[in-house]
């Protein structure tokens, strides 16, 4: 296993306070459960910390998490809402003690115990890296999760580096001599989907001339990993169920079946528990992928992370001198204030075209003024600087929205509590749409 520090016997930790969720009113009065972390989900699914019996509520309703100022909640498309104080809540916060309805059944959320969740005691692990907390912690997991053969899902923004999450839950398990194999599920069209997990038979279908070794073959004593799982079709949900469930499958157009032995891990960019609530996603297939969770933070959350993943990115690309000379300290601050949309990925080819072209490309203008440059804002007129401002906010606070409702306006207006109408004329105004 490759890292540059080995985890010592003192493995640190990240203090955090859990939650505790106690049923008030509903089926299941009394009920109560304190989460093993900060976060809590809840519904009638099995795989909920809190399991509800209320037919009202949805199979993965909400997930609460334990922020500094108060709860987070988070709605999963649930079909009857979550309400507090009589005000429908898709994702906002509310104080610890707040009670919530959720169909028939009214939830007390509470602090709980302060724990101490692992973290990596080092910055890199299997071609991971990250100094903050949350990339220490997920690295942790990774590296505990790796040593099994459970399957894992892999959720996060698009340009997270969920492959790279994947590869390294091979390269640290007991398979890492074997193949790493990967599906883009989004990048096959439905009917090549089928003939690429499992293969085809000479004469399938049309255009079917030769035989086709299919993924599940090809990762046979290894690992496959299923990338954009949520862009599965549901007519092929049921053969990838089977897939799993049973360990062999038949070839598309043959007879035998085939026998493997892989571990599965699958990414995905969309909340699939929110796909589970609207029929669109399969309930035991999830069960099945979801048996881990690991979720990968965003750029934007893990900005102290910036710095480091430069250089890495200057070292990968041949630049061997200082990294002051490409980025010197003030364009190294404006990177580390860029949203970043697109993620590490975003900040690579930033990096790589930097590089390449000798100046860094412009990342956050208004009109010439950097908004996260209190010193410059105060040079300017107060309209102008009030103008710079108030932009840079509507950008920012529209992209968010937006990222969050997976590019659907409509989800993003309620969200933020707004007109549909202007807020397609801040998305228009700003270049998002």
């Amino acid at each position: 296993m490759s890292q540059s520090t080995q985890p010592s016997r003192d493995t640190p930790g990240l203090p955090v306070r859990s939650l505790r969720a106690t049923v008030l009113e509903g089926p299941d009065a009394g009920a109560e459960v304190t989460s093993e972390s900060e976060s809590l989900t809840v519904g009638t699914a099995d795989g909920n910390d809190l399991v509800l019996t209320d037919p009202t509520v949805s199979r993965y309703h909400v997930e609460l998490r334990r922020g500094d100022d108060g709860v987070s909640v988070h709605d999963n498309g649930s079909t009857n809402d979550t309400i507090y104080e009589g005000a429908r809540i898709q994702r906002g916060s509310v104080p610890a003690g707040a009670t919530l309805t959720l169909g028939r059944t009214r939830v007390r959320v509470d602090d709980g115990a302060r724990i101490t969740l692992p973290l990596l005691d080092g910055d890199e692990l299997e071609g991971m890296r990250g100094r903050t907390a949350s990339m220490r912690r997920l690295m942790a997991r990774v590296e505990r999760a790796a040593a099994s053969d459970t399957a894992v899902l892999v959720v996060g923004e698009s340009g997270t580096g969920k492959e790279l999450v994947a590869s390294a839950l091979h390269a640290g398990s007991g398979r890492s001599e074997g193949p790493f194999v990967t599906v883009d599920c989004g990048a096959l069209s439905p009917s090549l989907v089928a003939s690429e997990l499992f293969g085809h038979e000479k004469g399938a279908f049309t255009g079917a001339d030769t035989q086709h070794v299919g993924a599940f073959e090809r990762a046979d004593g290894g690992t496959l990993f299923l990338d954009e799982i949520g862009e599965l079709g549901a007519e092929l949900q049921p053969a990838l169920l089977g897939a799993l469930e049973r360990g062999r499958f038949r070839r598309v157009g043959g007879r035998k079946e085939i026998e493997v032995d892989v571990r599965v891990v699958a990414a995905t960019h969309r909340d699939l528990r929110a796909e589970v609530n609207a029929g669109e996603f399969r309930l035991d297939l999830y069960y099945r992928l979801a048996v881990v969770v690991l979720a990968v933070p965003p750029l934007r959350e893990r900005a102290e992370d910036v710095p480091l993943l430069v250089e890495h990115f200057l070292r990968e690309a041949g630049h061997d001198g200082p990294v002051e000379a490409v980025f010197p300290p003030a364009a190294m601050t404006s990177l580390a204030a860029h949203r970043w949309p697109g993620n590490v990925r975003e900040l690579r080819n930033v990096v790589e075209a930097t590089l390449a072209m000798g100046e860094a490309p412009e990342l956050v203008s208004l009109g010439g003024v950097d908004a996260s440059d209190a010193s410059a804002l105060l040079g300017l007129p107060y309209k102008d600087a009030r103008r710079a401002l108030l932009d840079d906010f509507e950008r920012r606070y529209a992209t968010r929205l937006l990222e969050e409702a997976d590019g659907n306006v409509s989800a993003a207006a309620r969200a933020g509590r707004m007109d549909r109408t202007y807020l397609i004329k801040l998305l228009q105004r700003h270049g998002l749409r």
